[in-house]
């Protein structure tokens, strides 16, 4: 089948012209993200594939099924970017990849946390300048700290066996926690509680009406001062002009993000000719207690070779008309353990209710 990728970087034609080899599809990259505007360029082609920060409303659904698309593959685990119900509608088929590396982003987020913690960036630059004063990089043990993990799917659960092998007590929250992490020695609490506690807090929960914001003023509030607050889940979680107050107060410590609120812009293009209009973002990286990355926790090569080799797999079982494994239902049903539970108030991407934590 045709396939018309959106958004397609170098890397994504490596891995999936490497994984078409045993599936043989007609593959057509584009470099722009689609919108309502270049829609048009995928018409005729049957297959679309998209990633996380395509557009994928309503408007844009209508004008691919108008061209001819019957399928959307998203190269990604996240769909709250994706109007379900709309594509139901329209009879076009949804598929995603659910689950890729979860180490991959595990390991990310320990980076963040190390980064952070000995402050390597700023190490690193000194050094560069030859700077070889140690002042101003204090750090602390990992050894005998409290992290709390909101949300303990499959990354969260890698994130906790990785801490716990720091000497870390892992404080956890998840309404429908995955067996494994029954098993691997965390101690589940109320979120409140692992709020209060926790030195060190991480995200790992999916984006919906009820998470959206999660981490507020009033979260905040109820954290130890001085915590390390890490995100590597889903931009909104975080209210991020809250965040910037609390960094300034010094209730927050330290903030690792690897994912933004309105990242969808900036999002896997150079801008550094460009004037950042985002005058919370620009603030925060004036910060020396702020480390952000551009949504890279996923980018390894094993991730990528899973996410390709799904997506084709999904492609070649629509083609050959045998049910798609991993097949968006609407919303009403949307759901498995990856994308649901809920919370008792307030990664890539759940949807609507009831939600859970990512992992």
């Amino acid at each position: 089948m045709k396939i018309s990728f959106f958004n397609a970087k170098s890397y994504d034609r490596a891995f999936f012209d490497r994984a078409n080899r045993l599936h043989g599809h007609q593959l057509a990259y584009l470099e722009p993200r689609l919108t309502l505007e270049t829609a048009p360029l995928a018409a005729a082609s049957p297959v679309v594939c998209a990633f996380v920060n395509d557009h994928l409303d309503a408007p844009v659904l209508e004008m691919l099924a108008a061209g001819g698309t019957h399928l959307v593959a998203l190269r990604s685990s996240g769909y709250n970017h994706v109007d379900l119900a709309t594509a139901a509608r329209l009879g076009i088929t949804v598929v995603h990849v659910p689950r890729y590396s979860p180490h991959a982003v595990a390991e990310h987020t320990l980076g963040l946390i190390l980064a952070l913690n000995r402050h390597l960036p700023r190490a690193y630059q000194r050094v560069r300048d030859g700077n070889f004063s140690i002042a101003g990089l204090l750090g602390f043990d990992l050894h005998g700290k409290t992290a709390g993990l909101v949300g303990v799917g499959r990354i969260g659960t890698c994130v906790g066996r990785i801490l716990r092998g720091f000497g870390c007590r892992v404080l956890a929250h998840d309404p429908h926690p995955l067996p494994e992490a029954r098993a691997a020695g965390f101690h589940f609490c109320e979120k409140d509680e692992l709020l209060g506690a926790a030195d060190i807090v991480s995200l790992h929960c999916p984006l919906n009406a009820e998470t959206r914001h999660l981490i507020d003023t009033t979260t905040l509030a109820r954290m130890r001062r001085g915590v390390m607050l890490i995100n590597t889940s889903r931009g909104a979680l975080v209210d991020t002009p809250a965040v910037l107050a609390a960094l300034l107060t010094g209730q927050v410590g330290y903030l690792g993000l690897d994912v933004y609120e309105d990242e969808g812009e900036l999002l896997y293009e150079d801008h550094s000719d460009a004037l950042l209009r985002d005058g919370v973002l620009s603030r925060l990286l004036t910060l020396p207690n702020v480390l952000v990355t551009g949504h890279q926790g996923f980018f390894t090569r094993e991730a990528l070779a899973t996410i390709a080799e799904t997506t084709l797999a999904s492609v070649t079982a629509f083609a050959a008309g045998r049910t798609c494994t991993y097949a968006l239902p609407p919303p009403a049903n949307a759901f498995d353990h990856e994308e649901t539970a809920s919370f008792d108030g307030g990664n890539d991407q759940g949807r609507g209710a009831p939600l859970s934590v990512r992992g």
